[in-house]
């Protein structure tokens, strides 16, 4: 039985110049004499760029969370939170909002890298796209954050650029 999540790492170094070398997991018998060897599989800057996303946003997950049991306390926390209360202030406002922002534009990231992961369009474009992203959102939600307004929307756009780039690569394809 194959797991689908294989079949979006590349295994072919000639097909992916610029990827990142990880270890490979230990694969059962029944698999191939290659994967059994225990060689390394390379996985492309997209993918790599696609999963700090996610980490970033168990992050930003975690962090607005304590901002706003810090702000509402623990035992808001632990209710079922069927009140209505005034919206979140201060940083802890600024890391929910900045959280929902993420939220919005994660989805359309995981579908533009997973196109072109699964049509094997690797480009500079759509490395850039994702480092863009990535790094874009990590300036975005910092800057929010700190409560910085303009600069903080012209950070936006770097992400939205970033998803831009990778979609005009699989275009242009």
């Amino acid at each position: 039985m194959t797991c689908p999540a294989l079949l979006i790492v590349e295994r072919d170094p000639a097909r992916c110049e610029r990827s990142l070398r990880v270890p490979s997991w230990p694969r059962a018998a029944s698999r191939s004499p290659r994967h059994a060897e225990g060689r390394s599989v390379l996985v492309s800057v997209e993918l790599r760029m696609l999963t700090l996303s996610v980490v970033l946003g168990i992050v930003q997950i975690i962090a607005a969370s304590h901002a706003a049991s810090l702000q509402r306390g623990y035992r808001w926390t632990a209710s079922p939170r069927d009140e209505k209360l005034e919206p979140l202030s201060g940083v802890a406002g600024r890391l929910e909002r900045a959280l929902r922002n993420f939220l919005e534009t994660f989805p359309l990231f995981v579908a533009v890298v997973l196109v072109a992961q699964l049509t094997d369009t690797h480009s500079a474009l759509t490395e850039w796209g994702a480092r863009l992203y990535f790094w874009g959102r990590v300036a975005y939600v910092l800057l929010y954050a700190a409560g910085v307004p303009l600069v903080r929307s012209l950070v936006w756009n770097v992400a939205t650029i970033g998803i831009a780039l990778i979609v005009g690569a699989l275009l242009l394809r």
